[in-house]
């Protein structure tokens, strides 16, 4: 390219041509700086953290003792006295009711004449033998008389013991008449009155122990299906919520009622208040923890094709990526995740709308400072 000649131009002209020039030596100079990068798309930002979603149920129930023992009699007969009546707090070897002992009374006395006879037949026959086998000595008498004399002290001595015997079980039934409580409680039901005649092991009264207390709930098929073993369980009185014991199930009934349909399940108490007596009326909550699990903002799941996502912001470039999720449950205001994200990942909850694979991002102003306030509350239940 020639040069241009200014040595005729006139000066307007000449101006016009230096104008140019410098404004080419400016575009120039313009094209070899590179153009500032964009800052970013401005997104609100949640750190992702693992937690345990915790799911409560609540049952109604009534507390019962751990161990209802029943007394009866072992013998039977014509009731004489109950002393006690539901309600009574009761100790070990106090009697709870007696039977008329005349019977036994008179069978004792004729065990006992039964004992004397038997001694005085044993006397008799020990001194027959004796002298049989002095007379077998010198050769006086014969050996069947001496067999004979020995025999009959056997005879006597076995007789003997069975008279013995017969004693000491008078002795037992007599005392079978006074139906003692081995274990102290409270009387909770009493099925027999003054008067009336009993067979032996017919239940007289029934006794809650003092030991231990379970919680008794009634309980559908579908909370059998959760982890009740490993479930730890808060009751509290119905109408004082804030006397309260935990307590974990120890027994699960088998079968259902056949009226209900339900499943009745004990749960053992742990050190439980006074004021929880027999008979109170509790609500029992069952807290039901999973494992670890992850929860996000509902604002910030998206879709991929016809799955759930969320977008993932890479910290070293500050972009962001799609990345499909699975999702355990929705819940008011956020959504919990059973995997798909891992722990201290950053992802994109507020202006997900319009973002798409590889744009540069930027946290809100204030949102680095609450990526985990903002995960703790999504993490909690409503």
């Amino acid at each position: 390219m020639s040069a241009i000649s200014t040595r005729h131009m006139p000066r307007s002209r000449l101006g016009r041509v230096a104008a140019v020039t410098m404004l080419g030596a400016v575009l120039v100079s313009c094209g070899n700086e590179q153009a500032p990068q964009s800052e970013g798309r401005p997104v609100g930002v949640v750190t992702v953290e693992a937690g345990q979603f915790a799911d409560d149920i609540q049952l109604s129930g009534e507390i019962q003792a751990k161990k209802d023992v029943g007394l009866g009699f072992r013998i039977g007969g014509r009731v004489l006295e109950r002393p006690v009546n539901v309600g009574d707090r009761v100790t070990a070897g106090q009697v709870v009711a007696r039977l008329e002992p005349a019977l036994e009374q008179n069978a004792l006395a004729a065990a006992k004449a039964a004992l004397e006879a038997a001694r005085g037949e044993v006397n008799t026959a020990r001194n027959t033998f004796e002298r049989q086998e002095r007379l077998m000595n010198q050769g006086f008498t014969t050996r069947p008389r001496f067999d004979q004399a020995l025999r009959a002290q056997e005879t006597a001595q076995a007789q003997l013991e069975n008279a013995e015997a017969q004693l000491e079980l008078a002795r037992d039934r007599l005392g079978f008449t006074e139906l003692r409580t081995d274990v102290a409680g409270v009387v909770t039901a009493r099925r027999i009155e003054p008067g009336e005649v009993v067979q032996s092991g017919q239940i007289v009264v029934q006794i809650a122990r003092d030991d231990d207390r379970d919680a008794v709930f009634n309980v559908p098929a579908s909370v059998l299906d959760t982890h009740l073993s490993d479930a730890k369980i808060r009751v509290a009185l119905a109408d004082a919520p804030a006397v309260t014991a935990y307590g974990t199930v120890r027994e699960v009934a088998p079968q259902a009622d056949p009226v209900t349909r339900t499943f009745e399940i004990r749960v053992g108490l742990q050190n439980p208040p006074e004021t929880m007596r027999l008979g109170s009326t509790v609500v029992g909550t069952i807290e039901l923890t999973t494992a670890a699990i992850v929860s996000i903002p509902a604002s910030a799941l998206t879709q991929q094709g016809r799955s759930p996502a969320v977008w993932i912001i890479d910290p070293a470039k500050s972009t962001v990526s799609l990345r499909s999720v699975d999702v355990l449950r929705f819940d008011p205001g956020k959504v919990i995740l059973s995997q798909g994200l891992e722990p201290g990942e950053t992802i994109v909850s507020a202006g997900i709308q319009t973002l798409h694979p590889g744009q540069r991002v930027r946290p809100l102003r204030g949102d680095g400072d609450r990526p985990r306030q903002q995960a703790a509350a999504a993490a909690r239940r409503p």
